[in-house]
């Protein structure tokens, strides 16, 4: 039968039916001027509509697959899933959803998702709806449920489905990461039936939906065990507590919930959806999931800015240091070639050993390290420099000693080469004295680990050409990072928010305040580590050296832990002992004196000295505006993601509550508490 005959009076903008041979319905995903597949309510209308004709019309078989390039579904459409909440039809939303899902799980004919490229959220939540799933061998291929790092969780059937195809334990370690998986680290769970290579795809699903297949009795085992009542009130509260040591419930809701939903059961798959949806509809209207998702747009904004024809493809790194060898080390993982120079061959030796840890870690098959190796190469003699199209500076953090360095290496770079520094404080202005080519010099500041932390600050000066900024953006993008533009200001974006924070946080252990009791303070906020923890993981070295540029700048008070170099030995997690000591990477913090008792203000005095640095910065243009700001100091300092950042957190507190705690700190602890320029900003009414 023509697929036009079967499809008659359908719309058909979004889908594409093809009725083979053989009996079996391709229907192919092509969102109308759209570059990826998303479900939006027009596209689930559609479908909706075309399993009715299918389940009137049986054909022999259903194969559902992308007709993307790109990928086979991202999940939802985000942005819609805004207005619904702003319009308080979360609920009809996800109904619909559930709707047209479940009617695709009861045809009565064998239906296959046939999965190239990503397979997010909903997309993976429409193949657990199908009878069976095969996937592409190629590495783009990734199958996930991420919607818990967006405050909620799969809401189209995929929590109730999930446990019961692979198991729980399984099921919840996805569902509650929001990770993802290969093919292959698909098919060996059970979560897909075939992988095959990509050119094989099609075939291989219109195989499976004429003939079917048996999964295997251990599998359906531990589906069937694992998901029996008395198993979910068994594992429930143990996976509660596995949550518990990463994230607070009252920060985020959505893993309990999910855990919760899952535990009460239902006798049938209608009691299921019914739990699911109410959920996942209660934690669209709460705070965390509203700023997780502002969060996540933050975040594609970051990720669209650049151009991809940056034109680099030979860095050059000058400091094997820990910041400088991590460059280098991440820039050669991404496919640069990578040269790197220090006065001594031993700098180099060792961070060249750091960076096969970095590829043992990364490089999952062992086959391919060796190439990736290949791409990074020691360079004492500077070689390099007149090859690179990027050269960065990453020595230490001596105006005198740079402008040096820039003297020898700029004659010797390519006319079109950018010179950049990993500066962590430096104004640019005092940097690019002397410089033969200060258009095409800029700042490219990189966070501590390199491998961990998403954020790259693109340093401005007013010499810079706009060119030079958004080939340095592009870079940031090949390698997977965020770029920032900011302001070449002492401190810059992220270190000027975080000082003033780290400061008050060492004036409190000054006082004899225990370490552990001004982290858990900081923690208890939702930061991802104690401030005394962050200053023995960046340094006491570097901590003393951002202060001394910084503190002038801010006229603020330094303590004295922080007034002078550290001792030899002494510079935290990288030397085994700063303020606290350090075993196999993780802090030995002591223990809190018997009865001691936090003072109440402490959390004010951590937190509101970094408000009130986000509002200068807000102020004085560090940033282009409030967004890019609070992204900038989420992604580099790790602030609290479900808070939406400094400004997203003032909006919601209020000004004026938040001037008057300011206020009390002021009168209690000191002039360095007063309000700084800009609280009457119209960004923190909005």
């Amino acid at each position: 039968m023509p697929a036009s005959s079967r499809f008659d009076g359908l719309p058909m903008l979004h889908w594409r039916a093809e009725i083979r041979d053989d009996g079996v319905v391709v229907l192919s995903f092509d969102k109308a001027e759209s570059a990826v597949n998303t479900f939006s309510q027009d596209v689930l209308i559609e479908l909706d509509g075309i399993v009715e004709r299918l389940q009137l019309e049986p054909p022999k078989g259903l194969v559902i697959r992308s007709a993307k390039a790109s990928g086979f579904i991202a999940g939802a459409d985000i942005k819609e899933f805004q207005v619904f909440d702003q319009r308080g039809t979360v609920g009809d939303a996800i109904g619909r959803g559930q709707r047209v899902f479940q009617r695709i799980a009861t045809l009565p004919f064998r239906t296959v998702a046939a999965i190239h490229g990503f397979c997010m959220g909903g997309g993976t939540e429409i193949a657990l709806a199908c009878g069976y799933r095969v996937a592409s061998d190629d590495a783009s291929t990734r199958i996930g449920l991420p919607e818990v790092k967006l405050g909620i969780f799969p809401g189209w059937g995929g929590s109730v489905r999930l446990p019961r195809l692979i198991g729980a334990p399984a099921a919840f370690d996805l569902m509650l990461t929001g990770r993802s998986v290969t093919g292959k680290a698909a098919k060996a769970m059970g979560l897909v039936d075939r992988v095959v290579p990509v050119d094989q795809l099609i075939e291989a699903a219109v195989r499976l939906a004429l003939k079917g297949a048996e999964r295997p009795f251990k599998q359906r085992a531990l589906a069937w065990a694992t998901n029996t009542w008395a198993a979910r009130q068994a594992l429930a509260p143990q996976l509660a507590k596995q949550v518990a040591r990463k994230a607070k419930k009252a920060h985020y809701p959505a893993p309990y919930a999910l855990i919760e939903s899952w535990r009460r059961g239902g006798a049938t798959t209608k009691a299921q959806l019914d739990n699911e949806r109410r959920a996942v509809v209660k934690l669209s209207a709460t705070p965390t999931a509203r700023n997780l998702i502002r969060v996540f747009f933050l975040q594609e904004r970051l990720k669209s800015q650049g151009d991809k024809n940056h034109g680099i493809q030979r860095v050059h790194v000058v400091g094997a240091g820990v910041m400088g060898g991590d460059i280098a080390a991440w820039s050669a993982y991404k496919g640069f070639e990578v040269t790197l120079a220090d006065r001594e061959q031993r700098f180099v030796d060792a961070a060249l050993q750091r960076a096969q840890e970095l590829f043992a870690k990364r490089v999952k098959d062992e086959a391919k390290r060796p190439a990736v190796a290949a791409r990074l190469r020691g360079d004492v003699a500077g070689d390099g420099v007149a090859d690179a199209d990027l050269l960065i500076e990453a020595i230490v953090e001596r105006p005198d000693a740079k402008r040096a360095l820039y003297g020898d290496v700029e004659p010797r770079m390519k006319a079109d080469a950018l010179l950049t520094t990993n500066t962590s404080s430096i104004p640019l202005d005092e940097l690019r004295e002397g410089l033969a080519r200060p258009a095409q010099f800029a700042g490219l500041h990189y966070f501590n680990p390199v491998a961990l932390m998403p954020l790259v600050e693109i340093i401005r000066h007013d010499g810079m050409d706009p060119r030079t900024e958004q080939r340095l953006a592009g870079f940031c993008r090949a390698i997977d990072k965020f770029p920032v533009p900011v302001a070449g200001t002492p401190g810059f974006l992220v270190n000027r928010v975080l000082f003033p924070y780290m400061l008050e946080a060492a004036s409190a252990y000054a006082e004899g305040i225990p370490g552990p009791v001004i982290d858990k303070a900081a923690v208890n906020f939702g930061m991802p580590m104690g401030p005394i923890e962050l200053v023995d993981t960046v340094g006491l070295d570097v901590a003393a050296g951002v202060g001394a540029e910084l503190a002038p700048f801010l006229g603020l008070p330094i303590p004295a832990a922080l007034a002078t170099p550290p001792e030899a030995g002494r510079r935290g997690k990288k030397d085994g002992q700063g303020l606290y000591k350090w075993e196999n990477g993780k802090a030995v913090k002591p223990e809190i004196p018997q009865g001691y008792t936090a003072p109440a203000d402490l959390e004010d005095r951590l937190i509101l000295p970094l408000l009130n640095e986000a509002v200068a910065c807000l102020h004085d243009g560090v940033v282009a505006d409030a967004d890019l700001l609070d992204a900038g100091v989420i992604f580099g300092t790790g602030f609290a993601p479900f808070r939406g950042g400094p400004i997203q957190y003032i909006r919601e507190t209020g000004v004026d509550v938040l001037l008057q705690r300011l206020r009390q700190l002021e009168a209690r602890h000191g002039a360095r508490f007063a309000p700084r320029p800009g609280w009457d900003h119209p960004a923190l009414r909005a």
